[in-house]
Parts: C-alpha cells; sequence; structure tokens
C-alpha cells in the first residue's frame, strides 16, 4: 500500500499524526490478539472435550439400538435452547444457558418400561450436542476474530508504521534540502548585491 502524500508541511504533519495513532494503537492492537489467540486455544480444547464426550454417549448406547426401533421419536423435542452472551476482547460469544424439551404425554402401562429412560437419555445426547455446537459457533467466531486482528496487526507493523515513517522521513529531507537551497541563494544574492554596491562606490 502506497503513503499518498505531498512535500509540504501540511502533509508532514498529517503523516505524522497518522503515524501516532497507527503507533499508539499497535500494543493494543497486539494485546488483544494475544488474549484472542489464547481464548481460541482454549475453547478448540473445550469443543474437542464437549465432541469427545458426545461421542463416548452415543457408544455407550449404541448396544440398545434395536430397542430403540420400538421408541416413538415425536414424544421428545426441543422446545427452546436459551443463549447467553460474553465479551472477550471486544468479540461477543455465544454462551450455552439452558435447553427446554417439550415431552408429549405417553401411556406409561402400554409403552416400554424403558421408555422414560429413553426420554432422559435423549434429553441428555440433545444436551451434550447443543453444547458442542454452540462451542462450535463459538470457536469459528473467535477464529475470525484473531485472523482479522492479526492482519490488523500486520499491516501496521509491516506497511502502514514504515510506510508512514518512509515518507516522513522524505518530506523533512525534501524541506530541509529547499531550506538549505534558499539559505544558498540567498547567501549568492547578497554577494551579488555586495559586489554591484562596491562596484557603484568605486565608480
Amino acid at each position: 500500500m502506497a503513503i499518498k502524500f505531498q512535500y509540504n508541511k501540511t502533509s508532514l504533519q498529517l503523516l505524522e499524526k497518522q503515524l501516532k495513532v497507527r503507533v499508539r494503537a499497535l500494543p493494543t492492537i497486539k494485546s488483544k490478539e494475544s488474549a484472542l489467540r489464547m481464548e481460541v486455544k482454549r475453547t478448540k480444547d473445550r469443543f474437542i472435550e464437549l465432541k469427545n464426550e458426545l461421542d463416548q454417549q452415543i457408544k455407550r448406547y449404541e448396544h440398545l439400538s434395536s430397542l430403540w426401533n420400538e421408541f416413538n421419536p415425536e414424544l421428545i423435542a426441543v422446545k427452546d435452547v436459551h443463549i447467553e452472551t460474553k465479551k472477550i476482547a471486544g468479540v461477543i460469544l455465544p454462551l450455552f444457558g439452558s435447553v427446554t424439551f417439550e415431552v408429549k404425554p405417553y401411556s406409561r402401562f402400554n409403552s416400554p418400561v424403558w421408555f422414560s429412560n429413553g426420554i432422559l437419555l435423549l434429553k441428555e445426547l440433545a444436551e451434550s450436542g447443543i453444547k458442542a455446537e454452540i462451542e462450535q459457533l463459538k470457536l469459528e467466531r473467535l477464529e475470525y476474530a484473531r485472523k482479522k486482528t492479526t492482519q490488523k496487526v500486520n499491516l501496521f507493523e509491516k506497511v502502514q508504521i514504515p510506510g508512514y515513517s518512509d515518507a516522513i522521513r522524505k518530506i523533512k529531507r525534501y524541506l530541509e534540502d529547499e531550506e538549505s537551497l534558499s539559505k544558498s541563494s540567498q547567501k549568492i544574492m547578497r554577494a551579488n548585491l555586495e559586489k554591484t554596491q562596491r562596484k557603484e562606490e568605486v565608480a
């Protein structure tokens, strides 16, 4: 990204202001990136843990799969998922709150004895699955925010701060050269003027 500037004092002042803003902001952005990086790792570990828990729960009841053919899946449904939010390093993240289930009435006399335990098991599995999904969503948001913050750090550190510094150096050098030229030309003019005056005095 090329920094646009003009060789004058106004442009110099604007660039110095822009540079100061970026230099001041860089440590804050770096600490945000560091916080997000740590949170991404923590969330990734938690997501893997929740996924493994869910897989283990499913495996634990795999041997009962033939019984599930008798079960009426319409007996239980997720009515509502309460999601809370939390702000971490400026990013709004979803947090699992609670799940509300809707259990339809069924005859305990005509249904197999294990139906009530089956409903509890499905609640447990559904809650574990929802927790894992929310954690995955949280991870995606954190990774996106961390990526954006890293891009900003790189932009400031590798492009804009060196670019503004270089432009400021060029303008200062140009203005110094212009001032030197101006002083030199003034000296030459003064010397010529003095020479002319001496000639006139002699004449």
